[in-house]
C-alpha cells in the first residue's frame, strides 16, 4: 500500500472508531478493569490523560493508584510530550492545546513507567490508532529508549477495529483495557 493509501485507510478507520467511541460504553466497568490492570504497578509513576470529547475517562482509576501521577503536556507540533506531576485535583491545571487540561509550569516533570494512552481505535494485535499527530508514538519511543515503559490503552470495547495498518514509527500497546475486559495483544 502506498503511503498516501495507508494515510487514507487510517483516516477512514479513525472516522469509524470515533463514531463508535461516541456511542460510549460502561464507564463503571472500564474503571474496574483499569484499576485491576494498574494494581501490579502500585508505586510506579503513572501517566494518565485528561479526557477530551468522548474519550474513555481514566481519572477514577488514576485517583485510586498508589504512586505518583502525571499528565501529558503538548509542547508543540512534532515534539514529544512531557509529563508533569498531578495531585489529582484541578488546583494546578490549565487549558492546553486540543482542549486538554494539564498541570501548569509550577509542577515538576516526571518520567512515567506506565502510560495510559488515549486513542481513536485499537486492534487485538496491540496497534493503536491515534489522532494523527504522532505525540504518543514519539514520546513512547523516547521513554522506551531509557528503560521499560508499559503502554496501556484505555478505550471502550466499541473502538476495536479488526486490523490497523502500521508504520515503522508506530509504538505498540502492551495492554488493552476496555469496559469488556483486559487483553494482552496477540502476537
Amino acid at each position: 500500500m502506498t503511503p498516501q493509501g495507508q494515510a487514507e485507510r487510517k483516516q477512514a478507520l479513525r472516522k469509524e472508531a470515533l463514531s463508535a467511541r461516541a456511542r460510549g460504553g460502561d464507564g463503571a466497568a472500564l474503571t474496574r478493569n483499569l484499576g485491576a490492570a494498574l494494581a501490579p504497578f502500585a508505586g510506579a509513576t503513572l501517566a494518565g490523560y485528561w479526557p477530551i470529547k468522548t474519550e474513555a475517562d481514566p481519572r477514577p482509576a488514576l485517583l485510586a493508584h498508589q504512586g505518583p501521577l502525571c499528565l501529558p503536556v503538548v509542547l508543540g507540533p512534532a515534539l514529544p510530550l512531557v509529563f508533569r506531576a498531578w495531585d489529582g485535583t484541578e488546583a494546578h491545571l490549565e487549558r492546553g492545546d486540543f482542549a486538554t487540561r494539564h498541570p501548569d509550569d509550577s509542577q515538576p516533570e516526571l518520567t512515567p513507567r506506565v502510560v495510559i494512552v488515549p486513542l481513536a481505535g485499537f486492534d487485538r494485535y496491540g496497534n493503536r490508532l491515534g489522532y494523527g499527530g504522532g505525540f504518543y508514538d514519539r514520546t513512547l519511543e523516547i521513554l522506551r529508549s531509557s528503560g521499560p515503559v508499559t503502554a496501556i490503552a484505555c478505550a471502550f470495547a466499541a473502538q476495536e477495529l479488526p486490523f490497523i495498518p502500521t508504520e515503522p514509527t508506530d509504538q505498540p500497546l502492551d495492554l488493552i483495557v476496555t469496559d469488556s475486559g483486559i487483553f494482552q495483544p496477540r502476537s
